[in-house]
């Protein structure tokens, strides 16, 4: 798989230098790009994410579902003790608790989600066993972990000497108040389209860095931090899950595409939004991700630093998603 790293413009293209393939509708015309890769399996989602697109493209491309790829493919920073937000090594709640988050989301509208939920690695497939197990949306707290104890999922201790260190060192000189975006990171969203045409989505977080005790974000909830419709396309958010919660970004973006937008006009308005509505403070962040029954994308944030990865045709690129403010 060839990997590489290009700036998103915002006419909605990528560039087209050293081999970068435009992939896009663009924003202001709605006209699809004529050198569009539409049409064929595709992963996207939200960070820097080579690892996790590349499990995911490989269940497609053995022509999986595109429910297991999303699963596969944001199982992969749940395990690395190294990605600060997700999972294995996110960042602790104030009082020293790694407390997860995940949902999932299939092609059939059938939806799983686990909010609070400490002591299980891998939330995403807990998720997945909501949907497919029980006649619930959600579990949370110690009812999510009981699930998973009693589906075979192992109860480990998530918080890495890294994590614990700079949780003490936070505690030193932070008033025990929690502070948005202080992890310089975020939850992890992924949607995939399969060789059938089919659209799923996931999402999985350990949260906002030292939030307070219980805190829930977007990230578990349907419509907030993840939303497919297969008739339509997916939309994913990531950053304060606060702002998203308020708005529905995800849902709004899809709703957005079902009414004629295309997928980066979508995601330009579901940010907008909040920055119109919500007045978020400066360093706020938002990021929202689209995609259309067409293999279309669109990318937009809150502020200038959003990136995420998109796989397609046997290629990987990490780009920069334009942003409202500068």
């Amino acid at each position: 798989m060839k990997f590489s790293r290009r700036k998103f413009l915002k006419t909605g293209t990528l560039a087209t230098t050293a081999g970068v393939v435009a992939c896009q509708t663009d924003p202001k015309s709605g006209k699809s790009n004529p050198h569009s890769t539409a049409g064929t399996p595709l992963v996207i989602s939200t960070w820097k994410q080579p690892k996790a697109n590349a499990a995911a493209v490989a269940v497609v491309e053995r022509r999986g579902r595109a429910l297991d790829a999303v699963e596969a493919g944001v199982r992969v920073p749940e395990a690395d003790p190294n990605d600060t937000s997700v999972g294995y090594g996110g960042r602790p709640d104030r009082d020293g608790h790694v407390t997860l988050d995940a949902c999932i989301m299939d092609e059939n509208g059938n939806a799983g989600s686990v909010t609070f939920m400490e002591g299980i690695m891998h939330a995403v497939s807990v998720a997945r066993l909501v949907m497919e197990k029980t006649p619930h949306v959600m579990l949370s707290g110690d009812g999510a972990t009981q699930f998973a104890r009693q589906n075979g999922f192992k109860k480990e201790n998530l918080l890495t000497d890294d994590s614990k260190k700079a949780w003490e060192k936070w505690l030193e000189t932070a008033d025990y108040k929690p502070v948005a975006n202080i992890e310089r990171h975020d939850t992890i969203g992924m949607l995939a389209i399969d060789a059938a045409g089919n659209i799923s989505g996931a999402c999985t977080t350990s949260g906002m860095a030292y939030k307070l005790h219980g805190r829930v974000g977007d990230s578990p909830i349907i419509g907030a931090g993840m939303y497919v419709d297969n008739e339509i396309g997916g939309a994913c958010a990531t950053g304060l899950g606060e702002l998203v919660l308020r708005t529905l970004s995800s849902f709004l973006a899809v709703e957005l595409m079902r009414q004629g937008s295309t997928p980066q006009q979508a995601a330009e308005e579901a940010v907008k939004r909040i920055a119109r509505k919500l007045k978020p403070t400066d360093d706020s962040q938002v990021g929202i991700l689209t995609v259309n029954k067409k293999g279309e994308h669109g990318a937009y944030s809150l502020q200038k630093g959003f990136n995420y990865t998109i796989s397609q045709n046997g290629t990987t690129h990490i780009l920069d998603a334009p942003a409202e403010r500068q």
